[in-house]
């Protein structure tokens, strides 16, 4: 098992900001599109992919140290920027 982390969504326009109490990546940030393959081979990869798969109609992941910005051209509603905050909070947790 491990512990949730700690998200605070920030949404402008399309975009949306989740700050972390936690670093995902080291310095280099690491960008994902919908159309990249993902193999989940480190854990911004990871977490694209999740988020991905549980977001309806995200086109653009960028994960850099402690923050997860997402993309949604579409905008956002209360319930998807809970989803994606779901999502991110879960991501260390292991049964």
């Amino acid at each position: 098992m491990g512990q949730s982390i700690e998200v605070e969504a920030t949404v402008l326009d399309d975009v949306a900001l989740f700050n972390t109490d936690r670093a995902l990546t080291g310095q280099d940030g690491a960008s994902f599109s919908s159309a990249d393959e993902l193999d989940g081979s480190d854990f911004p990869a990871e977490l694209a992919h999740r988020l991905f798969s549980e977001v309806p109609a995200i086109d653009h992941v960028f994960v850099a140290s402690n923050q997860v910005v997402v993309r949604r051209p579409h905008g956002w509603d209360d319930h998807v920027v809970d989803t994606a905050s779901r999502v991110i909070s879960d991501f260390f947790l292991f049964y």
